[in-house]
């Protein structure tokens, strides 16, 4: 299974963003714990140093939608600004969000169509009398490369496909973010108000609080268990 989560200060201020780098290292931190592997795939930096506006994960794992439930939402830090000490805020919102609807490209080398042609000078005069240079082409997304780097077809079949793979990896990322821009109400859906988890300090270790509400419903699974037993 994968899923990509972004984590964005939506336009809340530079506080915000600084809740957002420190939180990624968290989130983090648990997927590692949780075994999940994860990549990021773009993060826009903030306006000081530290700061994130935004971060794009790319997670694999299964059961990703447990991990999930206590993540996706706002997120709530309490503190004081350290970038205006006068400033009489103390709540700080940021959101988590999953991104969906957006087709990976997926490069496989079984893709590419090779075509050999003489290498060629300034002008298009051949300089080779064998066909030396390399033009490889990615049939999915039509994005091609020519090389003639050398006078070894093989080292040039080489070079062409790892900069076609740059390229079309490019254009993912590319795709990626027309997909960001297009779901920018992600960043408006902040809202201020039932967080899924609440930090506090600026360690931010282990001071969240858990919103799922397990422990309420242990106490009242509890006390269900104990009438029970006094009806009998």
């Amino acid at each position: 299974m994968e899923k990509l989560i972004q984590i964005t200060s939506g336009r809340g201020p530079l506080e915000c963003q600084w809740v957002t780098a420190k939180l990624l290292k968290v989130f983090l931190e648990e997927a590692k714990d949780n075994k999940i592997d994860y990549e990021i795939i773009h993060r826009e930096n903030g306006d000081e140093n530290l700061t994130l506006k935004s971060v794009t994960i790319l997670l694999r794992a299964k059961g990703l939608n447990e991990f999930l439930k206590s993540w996706l939402g706002s997120i709530c830090w309490t503190g004081k600004s350290t970038f205006r000490k006068l400033h009489k805020r103390s709540n700080w919102f940021i959101g988590v969000f999953e991104l969906e609807g957006l087709e990976k490209i997926n490069f496989n080398e079984k893709d590419i169509q090779f075509q050999t042609t003489r290498s060629q000078g300034s002008g298009g005069q051949n300089v080779n009398k064998v066909n030396t240079a390399v033009r490889a082409t990615h049939l999915p997304t039509g994005q091609s490369v020519f090389v003639q780097d050398t006078r070894s077809q093989l080292e040039n079949k080489k070079l062409s496909v790892t900069r076609l793979k740059e390229k079309v990896m490019e254009q993912n990322i590319i795709q990626l973010q027309k997909r960001m821009e297009e779901t920018w109400n992600n960043h408006l859906q902040v809202q201020r108000g039932n967080p899924v988890r609440t930090f506090s300090g600026t360690d931010f270790k282990k001071n969240h609080q858990d919103k799922s509400f397990k422990k309420q419903r242990n106490i009242l699974k509890k006390e269900l268990k104990n009438e029970r037993n006094d009806l009998n």
